[in-house]
């Protein structure tokens, strides 16, 4: 066929992508489409819109991992057949999930990390659930065994992740939260005995507080409770919901003990998808022994083709971000993650140092000793003529996104903003960050916000 007389519409080989019928349209966005579409196009025309989007390396307010390798991101695009509940059809798949089970617990101090049980999960929401079910399941055991009524089940904690509050209203557990008081940032020694009674399934202990990213001090609240049996009889377990400080303490702060060095932790759960370093979409629940598991709340399925015991709030899920924490594992080892977590402190005081520079701001977290963020507010005593939620919108002009928002509790009147630091956060975005925060902070202080309504940015 002569070249002048070539239809576009008859060779899609040389058709541009934004001249096909389907760009010329608007994506459907409340029914299916009739008919289908070329892969290319949706693909360009979908990719379009997630522009749109923030640029995930530019929240700051997130904990959650934004940059990987180019190998966990094959190894998942590899596994994204693989389904994690089915280890009778992907049984290396499921031997990968223990090895790192076995890994994480000899990391945490297990005594018995080789033969411990544990399991992976969706995030450390779903692991604190699971965590906080084992509690209640042995709380209501030893009652019913002891002929006790077994209705009001109840745990104690200071600030904590929202899970636990949908932990006590979908398990109908009371939470008992205790309030910050004085100049507290999370769950004190001392606050215990006025809050466990013999209806306490366990107390939260928090390693990396979401709001501040304190550690609580788990060696000293189980001397609390030490103290608190020797005197009631009442022997209380801890649950440590290391989200964050899970994978940070064990490498950065080593000498601290908040694991299950301490007898009285019996469970911990982590986010791996946090500083784990594994992409979105796993966490990780450690027991401290087999017996700390009840056996009634693991359930054996035999219809996906061989029997296969489950704890779990869900079912099927990929197997690719599992197999990417394993890779992480492998690929930095206890000094690779020791350098990475290290680099991070090193920025997030280094980012501290120079705020407190800036007039208006006063550190309430440095970023020293626990988890490598900061967190300031603006100083008491002035009108500052505006307010830290205004300053998280200037920032955000230039795709910043840093969280604004209340201490919990008595301390509700503290608005505070925070600062992540994490894997691929370097000095120099850092700094990118502080000129930016400076340039706002000028603007408004020569450009006071009147009666300003700007609310919570808040993101975990």
């Amino acid at each position: 066929m002569p070249l002048h007389k070539v239809k576009l519409s008859d060779q899609p080989w040389i058709e541009d992508v934004y001249a096909t019928e389907s760009a010329g349209q608007c994506l459907p966005k409340y029914r299916i489409p009739e008919h289908p579409a070329s892969a290319q196009a949706v693909y360009n025309l979908v990719h379009d819109e997630l522009l749109l989007d923030g640029n995930s390396r530019q929240n700051l307010a997130t904990f959650c991992t934004t940059w990987s390798e180019p190998e966990a991101r094959q190894l998942m695009g590899e596994s994204i057949d693989k389904n994690m509940i089915d280890k009778d059809e992907y049984p290396q798949t499921a031997e990968i999930e223990s090895r790192c089970v076995h890994m994480i617990a000899d990391l945490w101090h297990a005594a018995k990390a080789q033969t411990t049980v544990g399991c992976s999960t969706t995030g450390s929401s779903e692991a604190c659930m699971l965590g906080g079910l084992a509690l209640k399941w042995r709380w209501k055991t030893r009652r019913i065994a002891a002929g006790k009524p077994y209705d009001k089940p109840n745990f104690v904690c200071g600030p904590v992740q929202i899970c636990w509050d949908k932990f006590a209203r979908y398990f109908d557990v009371e939470i008992r939260q205790v309030p910050l008081r004085g100049g507290a940032l999370g769950l004190e020694p001392d606050d215990l005995r006025q809050y466990c009674n013999e209806n306490t399934i366990g107390v939260i202990a928090t390693l990396g507080v979401t709001f501040t990213g304190i550690y609580e001090p788990v060696a000293a609240l189980a001397g609390a409770l030490d103290r608190i049996q020797s005197d009631s009889g009442l022997d209380i377990p801890i649950h440590v919901d290391a989200a964050s400080g899970g994978f940070i303490a064990p490498f950065i702060q080593r000498e601290l003990e908040w694991d299950f060095r301490v007898e009285r932790v019996k469970s911990i759960s982590a986010s791996g998808h946090k500083y784990g370093l594994a992409p979105l979409g796993v966490g990780w629940v450690i027991w401290r022994d087999t017996e700390q598991l009840p056996r009634e709340l693991i359930f054996n399925v035999d219809y996906l083709g061989g029997q296969m015991p489950t704890f779990a709030l869900n079912f099927s899920r990929p197997g690719g971000q599992i197999i990417a924490q394993y890779y992480n594992f492998l690929r930095l080892g206890h000094a690779g993650y020791r350098r990475i977590q290290q680099a991070c402190a090193d920025t997030a005081q280094w980012l501290a140092g120079e705020i407190s520079k800036l007039g208006p701001l006063e550190l309430i977290y440095d970023g020293n000793g626990a988890l490598p963020l900061v967190c300031y507010k603006l100083k008491d005593g002035r009108d500052h003529g505006f307010t830290l939620y205004d300053l998280s919108e200037r920032v955000r002009m230039h795709g910043w996104l840093i969280a604004s928002y209340p201490l919990p509790s008595d301390r509700s009147s503290t608005i505070i903003q925070r600062i992540l630091i994490r894997h691929g956060v370097s000095r120099d975005l850092a700094q990118l960050l502080l000129d930016d925060l400076g340039r706002a902070l000028d603007h408004l202080q020569a450009n006071p916000v009147p009666h300003s309504s700007a609310g919570p940015t808040f993101h975990h």
